[in-house]
């Protein structure tokens, strides 16, 4: 049979919990099978709710006792959890469970992952781990103590503060506890208990009031090496957090520990930070820059979630992005200030388009803060999380810096240890500031991606932008209102010279022009810089332009931005009508890569192409039907192209930019092996893989390594390397992830599904680690020639482990099905074979309420 049918949960019927938390005492004894859970709680009735009943989220839990002030009682199992008969005064509820871990595939609640136990609770895993209120507005100190087997679990940590340990030889096997105390008010989805045998890499940090905090990251025994740069990385956090923002570390330890099996990259638990592995082992031999980079930012994320998500936290799951979205927005700025800021803002607005944007423009779109949902975990987004982090970006472009920092202030002052709303974060602003942000927050209620219009007039002295903004129709809304979109723009004389520096015009009506006066020539506008609005821009300008944009702007992201829309239109003209490559773009590009003033990294980003994927979209937007394989052979061919205008300068690049010395994963380097490798893969195309061959057989590093790997392979030279490769590091899990991702990526568009299929059958796939999946199924589904290639067959491999793993772990299911949004681009073979696809992973008895959810969205919009 399938799962109950998903029920819709709204905004507007938010009510708060009829009792107040005093405390919680959860026991823990620990068994792969039969875990025993008990919990005493003390409750009081809630003056401000209205709905007095007791019921208690509780899910896959045997039920052994419960009591109401010491006196066993019988709860009414109901939907979702049970009832019970209370006092209407103060009491304590006491409840005994016992759970399954090791029969917990799905990664939610307390679950095995190689004989550690680990917990995920965000959204609503606490239900599978004891009976409570597991909401977001229900907040509570906890203290837990934890009891395992002291060969098994010699290291068992939770949240806050170790205050006890002990151990008892004369029982067999040998017993160990400890007691852990979180002072701080949290919500059950922050609780965290990790129990195994583990290596703490240590270190300390004095905060700003003289206070020590023990560090530690945990991890499983022989990746101790692994773990100095995210140590690293967790201080240069903690100490940003301090100067940036005021914010002081508030316990005595804070621990992180690495885990193979997690759904998420990492998740911010009060004290005890639990992350994928891939998210914090790092060393030169086995990881890339890309890597390093990540580890820092997400370490970071994390940790500021310790104020933004854990000392303030959401309401209900619709206020999802207030604690998301405001700690992208942290981490993004903490990255610009570590590395380099133009090269951060452009990483990201590439990561908005190439996920955030065909969700705003697909049956996937919703709001910033969505007015309902049916399964929470299908909402942790990229509209809630990047375009919630542009939000706030907008925010603090209109209200300026000054008033951004002190209205941070206020809202700390004002919230900590609360449960807030998007009102909340708004009304801080306007107190602060004194501003009326009423349209603003439309942001945060409309969907969709705006399209700003540009017009420009010149008469006289006197310079005209024409802005206007219009929003498609997204599902459930029709029409839209008018945003507030702040548009900074520059103006340049034809000497490339900048006439006026960058301004902040404030788009507010569907319609509204903007003079600048004093202009004895025809100033060329430099639009949208920083990309300080998200939104698509269109303007009607031509190639001259752009190229001279390329070549003088004044504001790094709108410089690439232009040689970035060369590249495009090149590639839209080649695709529909056979234009040639745009030689002012080859030209521009060299020009530019001759600058050795710019960083490299810049450089690098400069190089590359949009994605095939970005191409179907402006294709379907501007009426055609997009054809992956001409999009395919029309990218090759820039490539190619590419690749022969700048045949005299990419060895020169190439030499230019070798690292000499110890590694190091700073920037500087990182950006000069970025520029490198960049031009290593353009040099591939010229000398069928020498420089890469030498490149592979010298590497010292995990960067150089894999870029020669993939050049390798992407020349149809990669046989030898693959089993070298393989052979190196067959035992390092990550690496073995980036060995099948290669081989995918690299696959020709006709040879995926085999290739695939193939990698599946490997005794290395281990297709319940979600690392692993995610290596070869998501990276299957961005290969977009051969994904969407005509013979349908890569749509039946992908659809056929969707079913497979469903059952196993609905959560990575259900997300990866956001691969499928946009089957209605596309010819009518190709929807009718997406759609009998999605209709057959509808059809699955017993699927999950998560897929149900994504799959009935995508076909019914």
């Amino acid at each position: 049979m399938k799962d109950a049918a998903p029920q819709t949960i709204y905004l507007k019927d938010y009510t708060p919990f009829g009792f107040i938390v005093d405390g919680v005492e959860l026991t823990f004894r620990l068994n792969p099978t039969k875990t025993r859970v008990l919990s005493k709680i003390r409750f009081r009735p809630n003056p401000e709710a209205t709905d007095k009943r007791f019921f208690l989220h509780g899910e896959q839990l045997k039920l052994i006792t419960a009591k109401i002030d010491g006196a066993e009682t019988t709860p009414r199992t109901v939907d979702g959890g049970i009832e019970v008969d209370v006092p209407s005064a103060p009491f304590t509820w006491e409840a005994e469970v016992e759970i399954n871990p090791e029969a917990n595939t799905a990664l939610e609640g307390l679950y095995m992952s190689n004989g550690m136990y680990c917990t995920q609770c965000e959204a609503e895993g606490f239900r599978k781990i004891t009976y409570y209120p597991d909401r977001p507005d229900v907040m509570a100190t906890f203290t837990v103590r934890i009891e395992g087997d002291v060969s098994s679990t010699p290291e068992l940590l939770s949240n806050g503060n170790g205050d006890e340990y002990g151990t008892d030889q004369t029982v067999t096997p040998a017993s160990n506890y400890a007691v852990w105390i979180d002072p701080w008010p949290k919500p059950a989805y922050l609780f965290a208990l990790v129990a195994g045998d583990l290596v703490a890499h240590e270190d300390t940090f004095k905060t700003v009031s003289g206070k020590d905090v023990k560090l530690s990251i945990y991890v499983r025994p022989g990746d101790e090496h692994k773990c100095a740069f995210g140590m690293e990385a967790l201080k240069k956090s903690m100490k940003w957090d301090e100067e940036v923002y005021g914010r002081e570390y508030d316990l005595d330890e804070f621990n992180i520990v690495a885990v193979d099996d997690f759904n998420m990259g990492a998740m911010e638990n009060k004290g005890l930070n639990i992350f994928n592995s891939s998210c914090v082992l790092a060393s030169p031999e086995t990881a890339t820059d890309g890597n390093f980079e990540r580890i820092e930012a997400i370490i970071a994320h994390e940790y500021f979630h310790n104020w933004t998500g854990n000392r303030i936290t959401c309401r209900d799951w619709f206020q999802l992005c207030l604690k998301e979205g405001l700690t992208v927005f942290r981490d993004a700025q903490f990255t610009a200030d570590m590395r380099s800021e133009p090269v951060k803002r452009i990483d990201d607005v590439l990561a908005l388009r190439g996920r955030q944007f065909p969700e705003d423009q697909g049956p996937l779109s919703h709001p910033v803060r969505p007015e309902s949902f049916q399964e929470i975990n299908n909402f942790y987004t990229a509209t809630v999380y990047e375009k919630g982090a542009e939000v706030i970006g907008m925010l603090k472009t209109l209200v300026g810096d000054d008033a951004y920092a002190k209205a941070l202030d206020l809202y700390f002052d004002r919230h900590d240890g609360q449960a807030c709303t998007i009102e909340d974060w708004i009304k801080v602003f306007e107190d602060s500031t004194g501003r009326d942000l009423t349209q603003f927050k439309l942001w945060y209620s409309q969907s969709g991606t705006p399209e700003v219009t540009v017009r420009e007039d010149y008469e006289g002295d006197t310079f005209t932008l024409h802005l206007s903004q219009s929003s498609a129709p997204t599902p459930g809304q029709n029409t839209k209102a008018p945003q507030v979109i702040p548009v900074a723009v520059g103006l340049l004389n034809d000497n490339g010279d900048e006439v006026l520096p960058t301004e902040v015009l404030e788009l507010t009506e569907t319609e509204q022009s903007f003079t600048f006066k004093g202009h004895a020539t025809r100033p060329i506008p430099s639009v949208l810089r920083g990309f300080s609005a998200p939104v698509t821009l269109a303007q009607n300008i031509d190639n001259s332009r752009r190229a001279f944009l390329l070549a003088h702007d004044t504001d790094p992201f709108n410089r690439w931005e232009a040689g970035r829309n060369l590249a495009r239109d090149s590639l839209i003209g080649a695709i529909v009508d056979g234009t040639p490559h745009n030689a002012d773009y080859l030209a521009g590009l060299k020009t530019l890569l001759r600058d050795e003033t710019l960083d490299p990294a810049y450089r690098a980003l400069m190089l590359v192409q949009p994605s095939q994927s970005e191409l179907a979209g402006i294709l379907h937007k501007q009426g055609h039907t997009p054809d992956p394989a001409a999009i395919h052979a029309a990218t090759e061919s820039l490539r190619d192209a590419k690749a022969n205008a700048l045949a005299d300068l990419l060895p020169d690049i190439y030499s230019a930019n070798q690292v000499a010395g110890p590694f190091s994963p700073e920037a500087e380097p990182a950006g000069k092996r970025s520029l490198a490798n960049a031009a290593l893969s353009l040099l591939t195309r010229l000398d069928g893989g020498e420089a890469a061959a030498k490149q592979y057989q010298s590497a010292d590093n995990m960067t150089l390594q894999l870029a020669a790997f993939g050049a390798l392979l992407d020349a149809g030279m990669g046989e030898n390397a693959t089993t070298a490769f393989y052979d190196q590091w067959k035992g390092d899990r990550l690496v073995i992830d980036k060995w099948f991702s290669l081989q995918v990526m690299f696959a020709k568009p006709e040879d995926l599904a085999t290739t695939v299929t193939t990698l599946t059958q490997h005794a290395d796939f281990d297709w319940k680690n979600p690392n692993r999946f995610r290596a070869v199924m998501g990276v299957m589904a961005a290969h977009h020639a051969g994904f969407h290639h005509t013979s349908g067959a890569s749509y039946q491999v992908f659809a056929d482990w969707l079913i497979k793993l469903d059952p196993v772990n609905p959560q990575t299911t259900a997300r990866m099905c956001s691969a499928l949004q946009t089957w209605k681009r596309y010819d009518t073979d190709r929807q009718t074979i997406l759609k009998a696809q999605l209709k057959r992973i509808a059809g699955q008895n017993g699927l999950s309420r998560d897929t149900t959810e994504m799959v009935t969205r995508i076909l019914e919009a």
